[in-house]
């Protein structure tokens, strides 16, 4: 157990010897992530980057979204206000 705990990053806290590894949270989840950016392509994407924007307008209140078109599709960006936003988003969309 020694040899695998000096192995490891200083990111990772691996104390315990019945239930296996575990991670802190801060070396998962990175408090600065808070853009979502998704490429939408097909007849749909128009609608669908629209529905998915209007969700997130609808779960958060202060989401900033950005749209943008070009020849590969269509690109939805929601900028959060907290990582855990970002998250919650993407756990309740299955994103």
């Amino acid at each position: 157990m020694k040899k695998i705990q000096s192995a490891q990053s200083n990111l990772v806290n691996d104390t315990c010897n019945d239930c296996g590894s575990y991670a802190d949270i801060g070396a998962v989840i990175d408090e600065h992530d808070t853009q979502l950016i998704i490429t939408f392509q097909g007849e749909q994407a128009q609608s669908e980057s629209a529905m998915l924007a209007k969700k997130a307008q609808e779960r958060f209140e202060q989401v900033a979204i950005t749209t943008s078109k070009d020849d590969k599709g269509v690109t939805l960006q929601i900028d959060f206000s907290f990582s855990a936003e970002k998250m919650i988003f993407q756990l309740e969309n299955s994103i």
